[in-house]
């Protein structure tokens, strides 16, 4: 009887993150038909985005046929995207801003939920059309095919370990050097002026951290506890950004409905959206800081580049040697 020590290799992580998302995905599909909880449809729409991420983090490792390849799934959840982003806006409407409005104005809401409803309707014609598609069928087929049969490359067998340095420093540099950590740097103007003039810089930003998170969120077993902090952190950049984009689409959508500004409109609710942006903003302010830190900066690029000891899944076989 011997011991025979496997290490995780970067086709074995390829093959269990392609396998854990594509189930995630298949798992919520009926949910979204029934359409009776909106949890169903972002959970499905989650599956889908960790999906599109691991053939983007793996691509180097795997090799799959066109209809299970990173911009098919991309198509897919830009449809659940849209729907969700309406789910998003109602719930805001309803379950943060409606009850604390005077009656004039929650009454006056009334318009813009039946606009809501329609919009959503849509959306979800669109959404059940997608799934049903020749596209989302065969990305279904093909997946299955390729987890039964895994077809990967030549560096597939390297220790995930050696790889994951080379795989993650450029998502990270992509995160660091974008301009939008600049924004209200040097200036004193204020957050409302800011989000005008350079709303869409930090739009990008936020999508920038949502890569570099979800890249950085398939390792989290390689590293010790100082990289699941910066996964945080990333996390939160996120966040901020994006509770600051949903605000400014919210009045957007609001000024849309009802054909005039918002403070005239819906004086109360603007200053609500005025309110909670400024507190998101210093919220951003202090996560802009930390991040632009150079100690930050080196110990984030530093973590990266060493996996913790523990890293390497080491699976003891017990094996019969055989005459």
């Amino acid at each position: 009887m011997s011991e025979e020590t496997t290490v995780e290799t970067f086709g074995h992580s390829a093959i269990a993150a392609l396998e854990k998302h594509s189930q995630k995905m298949a798992k919520h599909e009926a949910g979204v038909y029934e359409d009776q909880d909106p949890e169903a449809l972002h959970q499905m729409r989650v599956g889908m985005r960790r999906l599109r991420t691991a053939l983007v983090g793996f691509s180097r490792a795997i090799e799959m046929p066109k209809a299970a390849r990173e911009k098919k799934v991309g198509k897919l959840a830009r449809e659940l995207g849209t729907l969700r982003d309406l789910d998003v806006l109602k719930a805001s409407l309803e379950n943060h801003y409606l009850p604390s409005l005077p009656p004039s104005e929650q009454k006056d809401l009334k318009s813009v939920f039946k606009e809501l409803g329609k919009q959503r309707q849509q959306a979800y014609k669109k959404v059940i059309k997608a799934l049903e598609s020749k596209d989302y069928q065969n990305l279904k087929a093909s997946l299955k095919q390729w987890l039964e049969k895994p077809k990967l490359s030549a560096i597939a067998p390297l220790p995930i370990t050696e790889v994951l340095p080379d795989l993650l420093l450029p998502h990270v540099s992509n995160l660091l050097l974008h301009p939008g950590w600049l924004v209200g740097q040097n200036t004193n103007l204020e957050p409302a002026t800011l989000l005008d003039q350079q709303g869409e810089t930090l739009h990008s930003l936020r999508k920038a951290a949502k890569k570099c998170r979800y890249q950085m969120e398939l390792f989290t077993h390689c590293y010790d506890e100082p990289y699941q902090q910066y996964v945080k952190q990333v996390k939160a950049i996120q966040s901020v950004l994006g509770e600051i984009q949903d605000s400014v689409v919210l009045g957007e959508f609001l000024s849309d409905c009802c054909g005039e500004t918002l403070s005239a409109e819906f004086p109360s609710l603007a200053q609500q959206l005025s309110v909670f942006r400024q507190e998101k903003w210093q919220d951003w302010e202090q996560l802009q800081q930390y991040f632009l830190n150079p100690a930050t900066r080196n110990n984030l690029r530093l973590t990266v580049q060493n996996p913790s000891l523990g890293e390497e899944t080491e699976t003891t076989l017990d094996s019969v040697a055989m005459n």
